[in-house]
């Protein structure tokens, strides 16, 4: 009984949440530009949020094998979410990635979703969950919150 637990636990999909002091034309902005993507997230050679629309980039750790990532916009409603697949070339498994966000007065509450988590696991310890927990983490509560409201000097 306690393994189905733990394995029904390792089957949720991560999410991470976090209120910025920004509009949300400003949040789908930086999400979804790729002029604005390459200052705070991956460099992409091109990215349209555009449902079918295929891109892939290099990443991994620091000081580690980079891996070539491959996705494809699944679902796009302006201002509001785009989601698209998140898999990894010559490695199993499919995941989910989707940005959800939410007007809270002149502030946006954004809700990054990644699912299928699982799937890809089972390629390594470099896919391990807790990877994609600190990495998504660092991503939504550091690197665009820099982006997005930058401490003035």
């Amino acid at each position: 009984m306690i393994n189905l637990k733990q394995n029904k636990m390792k089957n949720e999909p991560i999410i991470v949440e976090r209120v910025y002091n920004a509009p949300i034309a400003k949040v789908w902005s930086a999400i979804t530009n790729n002029d604005e993507l390459k200052l705070w997230y991956f460099k992409l050679e091109d990215f349209k949020p555009e449902v079918g629309f295929k891109f892939e980039f290099m990443g991994g750790p620091e000081d580690g094998i980079q891996y070539r990532h491959l996705c494809e916009v699944t679902e796009v409603i302006k201002g509001k979410k785009i989601a698209y697949s998140w898999r990894y070339d010559g490695y199993p498994g499919n995941s989910l990635v989707s940005w959800e966000l939410f007007e809270r007065g002149d502030k946006t509450l954004l809700k990054l979703t990644h699912e299928g988590i699982e799937t890809i696991a089972v390629a390594g310890p470099d896919f391990a969950r807790s990877n994609f927990v600190a990495g998504w983490d660092s991503f939504v509560n550091e690197v665009l919150l820099n982006y997005l409201e930058p401490i003035k000097a």
